[in-house]
């Protein structure tokens, strides 16, 4: 079972940037998809980004231009970025990792979750 972990969160002014870390137990470079959502205190969970080998990369309209995604292959680790973070970006933000299955930001399709980490934006 690949075990997905995340780090790197915490209370970053308007405007400012984040970068975040997920790291996965196990990872399988061409059949493995890597996913970045969030969910806000009574909403539904939302899918942002996903990743897939080094050269797929997709991001939802809400984050196009201000977030960025990256892997280290070596290390099983994925680097979400966030730039320009305004006051409604605050959330508990998860990755995902779904292994053989589309690789979309929909959120039924994953099947390893991490615990979350929790991005403030003060203003």
């Amino acid at each position: 079972e690949v075990q997905v972990v995340e780090s790197g969160g915490g209370s970053v002014q308007a405007g400012g940037s984040l970068r975040l870390s997920c790291a996965a137990s196990e990872y399988t470079y061409s059949s493995t998809c890597m996913g970045w959502f969030r969910q806000a205190p009574g909403k539904e969970r939302e899918g942002l980004a996903v990743i897939y080998r080094n050269y797929y990369t997709y991001y939802a309209d809400p984050v196009k231009g201000r977030f960025t995604i990256s892997k280290d292959n070596a290390k099983r680790t994925l680097h979400p970025k966030m730039t320009n973070l305004k006051p409604d970006d605050p959330a508990m933000y998860y990755c995902a990792a779904n292994i053989d299955r589309a690789c979309l930001v929909t959120r039924t399709l994953y099947n390893y979750w991490g615990q979350g980490t929790q991005v403030t934006v003060s203003s």
